[in-house]
């Protein structure tokens, strides 16, 4: 005897998903005021004053200067703007590499630990915590730390390795450095985000592999990459965030006024603190802050995730 089980008819059902869109947002609606306080709010200040001419100590003596934060030039042919400014564009060369080079190798050195630790072996679970120790060192430590190791006098690496290489001293030189700083810090964090998305993949599926005799680098390829997309998505976005405003490393190992030659945000500090220019500096922020807007664009369309 068949049992026929009856079904919502299609006017209740779509009155009952109404309802829960309508409980959803009311559920929303304290996250969304607390980011508009927290972060809209904020980013209108900085917008606003970026079309000023103001001091940092004085803002309300301020005159309206449109776009001239961002590009003016005198009648006698000087420019005033950020933009017309070698050093800015310096400053996002460099901050460019940096977070491409170092994301990029934390990404493959944070796999392959990932991928270490989530098989099974003895002493797993001492070295999954092992390896959070250089992420666990303040920045600012392991910055410090790091730039006694490269002193070119005492230094165990810039006196003993590189023979004598001034490493922090040279400006082309000095940016590879403090991107193996990041990698060495970095890099368990990155292993740890990849390694919750490896523990989230369904074990049945690599044994039906291996059933059929697809070897590891074939599961790796066309079954763990595809299906780690959105956890990749997750700590690349994060991380790339996070090396796009470097500021604490360069600052520790080279000093603020170098620093404005390498990190946007170092170039931005020097505007707002250094020279109390608070109409350049919310500029610069405002250039930041479509920088990394665009590259997340990017990040997110070039991986394709849909998050359900």
């Amino acid at each position: 005897m068949t049992t026929i089980t009856p079904t919502a008819k299609p006017g209740k059902q779509r009155g009952i998903e109404a309802s829960r869109a309508r409980t959803a947002v009311w559920l929303l609606i304290p996250t969304l005021i607390a980011i508009v306080l927290v972060a809209g709010y904020p980013l209108y200040r900085t917008i606003f004053f970026s079309l000023f001419e103001a001091n940092l100590t004085s803002p309300d003596q301020r005159s309206y200067i449109g776009l001239g934060n961002f590009w003016f030039t005198t009648d006698e042919g000087v420019a005033l703007g950020f933009l017309q400014d070698p050093k800015w564009w310096g400053a996002v060369q460099n901050t460019l590499l940096f977070t491409i080079v170092s994301v990029f190798l934390e990404t493959v050195f944070g796999m392959i630990i990932a991928l270490v630790v989530n098989s099974a072996f003895p002493g797993r679970a001492f070295l999954r915590t092992a390896m959070l120790v250089p992420w666990a060192i303040p920045t600012v430590v392991s910055a410090q730390m790091w730039a006694y190791m490269y002193n070119d006098s005492f230094g165990l690496v810039g006196r003993g390795a590189l023979g004598g290489v001034a490493l922090l001293a040279n400006p082309t030189t000095s940016i590879w450095a403090m991107i193996a700083v990041d990698v060495w810090k970095t890099t368990s964090f990155m292993a740890l985000l990849i390694l919750a998305g490896l523990q989230s993949l369904p074990s049945d599926m690599y044994e039906a592999a291996d059933m059929d005799g697809a070897s590891k680098w074939t599961q790796f390829w066309r079954m763990t990459l595809p299906l780690l997309r959105p956890a990749l998505l997750v700590a690349l976005v994060f991380r790339s965030l996070d090396a796009l405003r470097v500021f604490d490393i360069m600052s520790v190992m080279v000093g603020n006024v170098s620093a404005a030659r390498l990190s946007m945000t170092a170039y931005a500090r020097q505007a707002l603190i250094d020279n109390q220019l608070l109409g350049l500096g919310s500029a610069v922020s405002i250039a930041i802050f479509i920088i990394i807007m665009v590259i997340v664009v990017i990040y997110v369309t070039a991986f394709r995730v849909k998050f359900d």
